[in-house]
């Protein structure tokens, strides 16, 4: 599995995913959230940020299923998705990930057929590698 390249701005997403928390930064001066984290605020070009807690709920905006597999190591586990969430707490932040049918379940544990744009999700945690990334687990409905 490939794990993230954690640099320094983003550095505060993955200390908060080892604490099973998903938070998204945001402007201190203008409140506006951003991600991927970044130094300056894009709408104010304030230089201060603080990390807000998020709910971990959120919706499929949007996924592929990879094909033919493009890198050697998730060839075993194709078909496996990529999904970018929607977080309820703030639509205009999306995820990139993978839905899973528990936190450490391999990535082609979800039949590719359940998987629908608008679908409801919430986060789960699992560590990859010394590295806790956020998946996700489709919400009953």
């Amino acid at each position: 599995m490939l794990t993230p390249v954690i640099d320094e701005d983003g550095a505060p997403f993955w200390e908060f995913a080892a604490r099973r928390e998903l938070r998204v930064q945001g402007c201190a001066d203008c409140g506006e959230l951003r991600f991927p984290p970044r130094p300056c605020c894009p709408h104010c070009r304030s230089f201060d940020s603080e990390w807000r807690l998020m709910s971990g709920r959120g919706r499929i905006w949007s996924y592929v299923l990879p094909h033919p597999p493009l890198l050697p190591d998730y060839a075993a586990q194709a078909p496996y998705n990529a999904v970018l969430v929607e977080l309820a707490d703030a639509p205009r932040i999306r995820l990139a990930g993978n839905v899973v049918a528990a936190p450490d379940a391999p990535l082609d544990s979800v039949d590719p057929a359940r998987l629908r744009i608008g679908a409801a999700v919430r986060v789960a945690f699992t560590e990859i590698d010394g590295v806790t990334v956020p998946r996700w687990l489709l919400e009953r409905g």
